[in-house]
């Protein structure tokens, strides 16, 4: 697979990071089996501090949910109310976007476009009912660059009624850092050439806030393995040697259980993918999961490390890999309305060309900078703002359509708030599984079709997940109905 990338990061220094992911021996424990009450969580974004380079490196600084990164695991339970009240410990202003999760727009967290952003010293109450089961995630939508790319992040597990059958669920939350040779997070956020490109991305990649050691397993063990991309720009290419992962959902959606083409997960940044893993390897034995997405630079992320007891059973574990399916709108393609959302702009293919031409922007489109990227022409720079205009608008209620055309020579995860989309087609050619997501990964010149019913009132946003790319204009608004808040 071969990407175009100029981040500053040298080949040394990332085969540098994954070397160092063998320094800490890291054992996960099970996740909590019952979700606490949601009228319990409060979230507090501020800085802290965080042993990233495994307990005998520097502590780096960073910005983090209530001093942990990642931030705390949050449990909710499938159709039952939450309140989460978030308190702003940070010196500017933030929200929380609760990335995947089907609720009300006005408690989506796009500051100016569904909620007043949170001053510094301020609180909001995020108060919404989860319609889905599965793996989610939390993070800001203002000033992203810094504050995802300097911790903030954390995992949302909503639960189903009525589990799928597993003896562990673990969940493995996925980041990448830049960090200079201090071990403290490098600056240069906003770099214009990465923008161009390839997005920040870093040296040093954590799994649960540390280099990663190895992964005790126990032969015989079925297990619930949740992988969360919360990297600004990094995309991931997990290989589990020794192993057969079924994958069982996509962005918190279940799907029909598969092994991933080529035994090759793809899991760019903001993605989620739930897996099944029967643990045949031998008592006493290693088996390395690599991420080979980068040509050139793969690396060990990590490695199932068995334990020399005896099996805990013979054979796999009959019982059924299919997880109970969440009550999403089925869209009617025959009906549908069609739209078309064409990607471009960026560093031209071969580096030669230099910079493609700004791409003009709608009234009140610019306000944070020169855009680099646009949609159909149009370019929306920063995290969100008031005023920003619909690129178009979907009849509330209506089956849509989607062609989306990459024609840049770069990746992008492209992400819509608000919905779970069905990814119908890419290139031509029918995607199975019945894959659902709230996040595509477009390579260079993909074009995929996308179905979902506009069942959600509002202003949605729609941008690229490589945060680089959207705070230089890969971002829009989607509006659905009158565009007015329904709470």
């Amino acid at each position: 697979m071969s990407v175009f990338s100029n981040c500053s990061v040298s080949r040394r220094e990332v085969l540098r990071a994954g070397t160092a992911l063998a320094v800490t021996r890291l054992v996960l424990k099970p996740s909590p089996g019952l979700a606490t009450p949601a009228s319990a969580y409060k979230l507090s974004p501020g800085r802290s501090r965080a042993a990233l380079k495994g307990e005998k490196g520097p502590t780096t600084e960073v910005w983090a949910y209530d001093g942990s990164v990642p931030g705390p695991e949050i449990r909710l339970r499938q159709g039952e109310p939450a309140r989460i009240v978030v308190v702003n410990h940070l010196e500017e202003d933030t929200t929380v976007h609760w990335h995947g999760i089907r609720l009300p727009n006005a408690m989506d967290g796009v500051p100016g476009l569904t909620q007043p952003p949170i001053k510094p010293g301020g609180s909001f109450v995020y108060a919404f009912t989860p319609p889905d089961a599965g793996t989610f995630w939390y993070h800001p939508h203002a000033d992203s660059l810094q504050q995802l790319g300097r911790g903030l992040a954390g995992a949302l597990i909503v639960e189903e009624a009525e589990p799928v059958q597993v003896d562990r669920d673990l969940l493995w939350v996925l980041a990448d850092w830049r960090l200079d040779a201090d071990g403290q997070i490098a600056p240069g956020f906003g770099n214009r050439m990465e923008a161009a490109m390839s997005g920040r991305v870093g040296n040093t990649v954590t799994l649960n806030g540390t280099v990663p050691g190895d992964q005790g397993v126990r032969a015989g063990e079925r297990v619930r393995l949740r992988l969360v991309n919360t990297s600004l720009a990094r995309i991931m290419a997990l290989r589990f040697d020794g192993h057969r992962p079924v994958v069982v959902a996509t962005d918190g959606q279940p799907c029909d259980p598969h092994e991933p083409d080529g035994g090759r997960l793809l899991l760019g940044p903001a993605m989620r993918i739930d897996l099944i893993i029967d643990m045949e390897g031998e008592p006493g034995s290693r088996h390395a999961v690599v991420d080979d997405f980068y040509d050139g630079l793969a690396y060990e992320l990590t490695a199932f490390a068995y334990a020399a007891d005896a099996p805990l059973r013979k054979s796999p574990l009959d019982a059924p890999l299919r997880l109970p399916a969440n009550p999403l709108p089925q869209p009617d393609l025959r009906s549908a309305e069609r739209l078309e959302l064409v990607l471009q702009g960026g560093m031209m293919s071969g580096m030669g060309g230099g910079m493609m031409q700004e791409m003009g922007a709608m009234s009140g489109g610019m306000t944070h900078g020169r855009a680099i990227w646009s949609i159909n022409g149009t370019s929306m720079t920063g995290d969100g703002h008031a005023g920003m205009p619909p690129l178009m608008t979907l009849a509330q209620g209506r089956s849509q359509l989607v062609t989306m055309r990459n024609e840049t020579a770069w990746w992008h995860p492209m992400h819509l708030h608000g919905f779970s989309f069905r990814v119908i087609e890419r290139n031509g050619a029918a995607v199975p599984h019945n894959q659902w997501a709230d996040t595509v990964l477009l390579a260079p010149r993909d074009t995929v079709e996308l179905a979902f019913v506009a069942d959600n009132p509002g202003d949605w946003m729609l941008h690229c997940h490589i945060t680089d790319h959207q705070t230089a204009g890969l971002m829009t608004v989607l509006r659905v109905g009158d565009g007015k808040h329904k709470t």
